[in-house]
């Protein structure tokens, strides 16, 4: 699994995917589904998610509603990156159609 924070143009989400990376194809299609096809994303430990999130986290994770190949764990943009420094981030991945 992997986290990341990804920058959309309404602004950053929070997500969990099982994805090998932030290009995959089949990641980039669940975006576009969800109207995100322009986006900077930066890979954050998935245990700093668990640590911060603490149940909210566990509740994601369990919710046999969503698909397992995408969570988004935080969509308020302001807790988002409150929760994380810049210097938890990842190198950045660009994309762009």
């Amino acid at each position: 699994m992997k986290a990341g924070i990804i920058f959309t143009g309404s602004g950053p989400i929070l997500v969990i995917t099982s994805f090998n990376s932030f290009t995959d194809p089949g990641l980039i299609e669940k975006l576009n589904i969800k109207g995100i096809k322009k986006f900077i994303a930066y890979e954050i430990a998935e245990d700093m998610v668990k640590e911060k999130y603490g149940k909210h986290y566990s509740i994601i994770m369990g919710d046999l509603h969503q698909a397992d190949d995408l969570r988004v764990v935080d969509y308020d943009g302001h807790h988002v990156l409150y929760n994380f420094s810049f210097k938890d981030f990842g190198e950045p991945v660009h994309h762009e159609p």
